[in-house]
């Protein structure tokens, strides 16, 4: 471990030369390329220092007792010193650690989130609308952009199908863990007699892909285009501005009717086709290395119910690691980041134990 320390510390420091120097600094290109490489190195290369300082603290307190001629107190006074900065080389030690696990190659990507509504009816609807909208509060609450491409909503404010592109650094690495069948508990408002309905909701979550990562073949997709249409499906656009592409060989169909202009469009939904085309091929990959997977935070799968709202009792529990916060409104508005960072730690962990 130290030895890859040592190495990323020495290629750090090369890259803190090579920005300064004028002719890097005129290739615009290198010049960011550069800087991003040192933004990704800098937190293991503090916590390197850091770690460093506090080993050779040790190291001379350790000297000191040793060498003898210490009157009582201070020699009291180094072994508590001492008992301190083992315990802190050994938190410093497993921080290292953990920022030197494998690293998700698409954490740094934006994500297009596909919401639909499950069982339960139009209150599933609602609820699909109430994830869209927590999603959409999140990115704000991180300064992250948020761009609707498609949406099919109900006749009284729901959502059947959402698909929103949430475009932020990071945005992969924080809403990966939301893939899954969410459960919503609450009294509808059309239930006269007070009854707890229980209906679900199901989120996708895919990396944005570039177009070197999944190469489609324009035989391969059938293109329709026909009247965008609004709430009701009134229609909205006099023009065949909607887009609909077919992947032919692996059905997946995907539509977009967000902006006006019918190339806009295309360009959307060929973007989304390509996440989703991606997003198979990840799975497929995660089907054949299922042993693997058994180190991360659930298995991704859409079958699989990873969390529960109950509006009764304010709370939301997330069932892959036993946590249940009676916070249910704060949750709502967006205020996702203890479930999330609890699931961040949970992996992690459990990478650790397989290192």
């Amino acid at each position: 471990m130290y030895d890859k320390l040592d190495f990323i510390q020495e290629k750090y420091n090369e890259l803190s030369v090579k920005v300064s120097d004028p002719g890097i600094i005129g290739d615009r290109s290198a010049w960011q390329r550069y800087m991003k490489d040192m933004s990704d190195m800098e937190p293991i290369v503090r916590a390197y220092t850091e770690y460093k300082k506090t080993k050779d603290n040790l190291a001379s307190t350790e000297q000191m007792l040793a060498g003898g001629g210490l009157d009582a107190d201070m020699e009291a006074l180094c072994k508590d010193e001492i008992s301190v900065l083992a315990e802190k080389l050994e938190t410093d030690a497993n921080r290292l650690r953990v920022l030197l696990l494998p690293k998700d190659p698409n954490d740094d990507k934006n994500v297009f989130l596909e919401i639909r509504a499950g069982t339960g009816g139009e209150e599933a609807g609602l609820f699909a609308a109430d994830l869209l909208r927590m999603y959409m509060r999140y990115g704000e609450r991180l300064g992250w952009k948020s761009e609707l491409i498609d949406m099919n909503e109900t006749g009284i404010g729901g959502v059947r199908e959402a698909v929103v592109l949430i475009k932020g650094r990071g945005a992969y690495s924080r809403l990966k863990y939301e893939s899954g069948v969410h459960r919503v508990q609450r009294v509808p408002e059309t239930e006269s007699s007070g009854r707890i309905h229980t209906s679900a909701a199901t989120v996708a979550v895919l990396p944005e892909v570039d177009d070197v990562d999944v190469n489609i073949d324009p035989n391969d997709v059938r293109v329709d285009v026909y009247h965008s249409s609004g709430h009701g499906g009134q229609s909205v656009n006099t023009t065949d501005s909607a887009v609909r592409l077919t992947h032919i060989p692996t059905g997946i169909v995907v539509t977009c009717q967000d902006e006006k202009s019918q190339i806009k469009n295309k360009d959307k939904a060929f973007k989304v086709l390509r996440a989703r085309i991606f997003d198979e091929k990840l799975r497929e990959h995660n089907r054949e290395i299922s042993e693997a997977r058994k180190s991360q935070v659930g298995t991704g799968d859409r079958s699989e119910r990873i969390r529960t709202y109950n509006f009764p009792q304010g709370r939301v529990s997330d069932h892959r690691i036993n946590l249940t916060l009676y916070k249910l409104d704060y949750f709502l508005d967006g205020d996702l980041d203890e479930v999330i960072d609890g699931l961040v730690t949970n992996e992690r962990a459990e990478k650790l134990k397989n290192i």
